[in-house]
């Protein structure tokens, strides 16, 4: 089987201009292949790589040597080497991704903000916000806060934005940081549940980073970093 994400030697380094140039080793040599329809994990200490990797996957950091391949619409694209074109068009077609942290643009309502990703496919902005209602509802985010920006909301609550926005266009793959990290034990199980639903249901290729180990053994496949290398990768 082909597969639908790969890393080719991968590695990063930041360079700290402020401390002179100080160069801030984080991972390298990574070599990956996540095939379709794939759960894995990726954990690790703190400090270990695990989110500056997946940041690499999806394109927020550039890597440093190696390359990062996504299978897109049958084709491979260098995340590594791709213009800022067609990164865009890989995540408004292929991948999701959900951070610990919502980042938006302020004053934008939650359900423009959630309808956001069909919209820019081309999707009605009717049809759009009503199957972002539907997300939202299935989210348990209470309605009277459908309309307003989520800069003033709780943890949990922006999260619940976040994953609803990353559904919206049932993207190939899903990438997850942490996504239950700021949320309660009921809000957390009803998440976990939505998004082994989307792998389970609809065979989105999930890679998610976690702390949590009863998370990680829900995965297919888990892999631990320490001090930015991959020390075991087993399947569960």
């Amino acid at each position: 089987m082909t597969a639908l994400i790969e890393t080719l030697a991968l590695s990063k380094t930041f360079t700290l201009h402020g401390r002179g140039g100080l160069q801030l080793p984080v991972f390298s040599g990574i070599n990956l292949s996540v095939l379709p329809g794939e759960c894995l994990a990726l954990t690790g200490h703190s400090g270990s790589g695990k989110s500056s990797l997946l940041r690499c996957l999806y394109g927020n950091y550039a890597a440093s040597s190696g390359d990062v391949r996504i299978r897109h619409q049958g084709d491979w694209v260098s995340m590594s080497n791709a213009t800022p074109r067609e990164v865009f068009e890989v995540r408004r077609r292929t991948v999701g991704y959900v951070s610990q942290f919502l980042r938006v643009i302020p004053r934008v309502s939650t359900l423009d903000i959630v309808a956001d990703p069909l919209r820019r496919i081309g999707v009605a902005a009717d049809e759009a916000r009503a199957r972002a209602a539907q997300w939202l509802q299935r989210l348990n985010l209470q309605e009277h806060l459908w309309h307003l920006p989520p800069a003033t909301f709780s943890g949990g609550e922006q999260q619940r934005v976040a994953l609803a926005r990353a559904f919206m266009n049932r993207p190939k793959i899903l990438f997850c940081d942490e996504p239950t990290g700021n949320l309660d034990g009921d809000t957390a199980a009803v998440m976990v549940d939505l998004i082994f639903g989307l792998n389970r249901e609809r065979g989105t290729t999930l890679v998610l980073v976690t702390h949590d180990l009863e998370l990680a053994r829900r995965c297919a496949r888990v892999i631990r970093l320490k001090g930015g290398a991959v020390i075991s990768d087993e399947t569960v």
